[in-house]
């Protein structure tokens, strides 16, 4: 009998990583990543369909939007900074937004019903901002009100497509790391209780609690100590703007997390996967494995993971 939680691997030993996630239902996950790669499993996993989308064999893909079996938009980083979509399960796709320009990065996108937001590094210091009406078949570039600059050495990191949610009041959040880490939601912007004052440290993914809008909870730490456990998460209240640090924090640096429910959450990264009961206050690790991402059925109740190696995970629950 099972007595914790475990993830159950469902693929591995793939030639490319995966930081691209998104669980249409519990049976419909789609998966993306390096070398152009993007994969569509009907059944929960157990098997899949893997593309390399053709022309940008060399593209690191980090996030993916799903809406069902045959409409995604994939998100390509740089050279070139590119989104694309399909509508026919990954057979044609088609260029929706396309930045060449070698300082164009891409970090992560939001989508919420027909909208969506896009985020990239700062360009001189801007950040690089377009939105969609239209679930991410065009785009537009626009100055976010209120935080269009970044300071010097900060910037978004592309690990999980999880540093760009919303607030209650349907206006972006974002988190940023570096040599600064802050918050930046409805034009204020606030530095967080988080490891920062490097190039690999501060922030990397926020989740906005369904069941209360008005709270959230930050991971990150050091990527490139990513056994440390100094400053890897918060739980932040927007207004008025309130830091709470877990009381036990998740094993290390953590690249993404998940809200479960009212009180359990995950939350992973490249030394492990972390298990909280109790909204965050306490964590525990539940696998040494590491994933990029971990996400939540959009209709169910099934959590999958993708990380290094093309490996996807199950989250199993007592």
């Amino acid at each position: 009998m099972l007595r914790a939680q475990q993830i159950s691997l469902l693929t591995d030993g793939k030639p490319f990583s995966l930081r691209g996630l998104s669980v249409v239902t519990d049976q419909i996950l789609w998966v993306s990543g390096s070398a152009g790669s993007v994969g569509l499993s009907t059944d929960g996993g157990l098997n899949w369909k893997w593309i390399q989308v053709p022309g940008f064999e060399k593209s690191d893909f980090r996030d993916i939007e799903a809406f069902s079996d045959q409409e995604a938009v994939i998100m390509g980083i740089t050279e070139p900074a590119v989104v694309l979509y399909t509508t026919d399960g990954g057979t044609n796709w088609v260029t929706a937004f396309r930045d060449s320009s070698r300082s164009a990065f891409l970090d992560a996108m939001y989508f919420s019903g027909d909208q969506a937001w896009l985020i990239g590094d700062p360009e001189a210091g801007k950040i690089l901002f377009a939105v969609s009406d239209d679930r991410g078949k065009t785009w537009r570039k626009r100055n976010p009100s209120g935080f269009e600059s970044l300071a010097s050495g900060e910037a978004f990191f592309a690990a999980s497509g999880t540093n760009i949610s919303l607030s209650r009041e349907g206006v972006p959040v974002l988190v940023s790391g570096g040599k600064k880490s802050c918050l930046y939601f409805d034009s204020n912007r606030f530095q967080l209780l988080m490891n920062q004052g490097e190039e690999t440290t501060g922030a990397n993914s926020i989740a906005v609690n369904p069941f209360n809008t008005n709270e959230a909870f930050i991971v990150g730490g050091d990527f490139s100590h990513d056994t440390s456990r100094y400053r890897n998460a918060i739980r932040i209240q927007f207004e008025p703007f309130l830091e709470t640090v877990p009381l036990t924090p998740p094993g290390g640096y953590r690249s993404c997390v998940e809200y479960l429910d009212k009180n359990r959450m995950i939350c992973c990264g490249t030394s492990g996967v972390d298990f909280s009961d109790d909204a965050g206050t306490h964590w525990k690790l539940i696998s040494k494995r590491g994933f990029h991402t971990c996400r939540k059925s959009k209709t169910g109740n099934a959590v999958f993971l993708s990380g290094p190696r093309g490996s996807v995970g199950r989250l199993i629950v007592p």
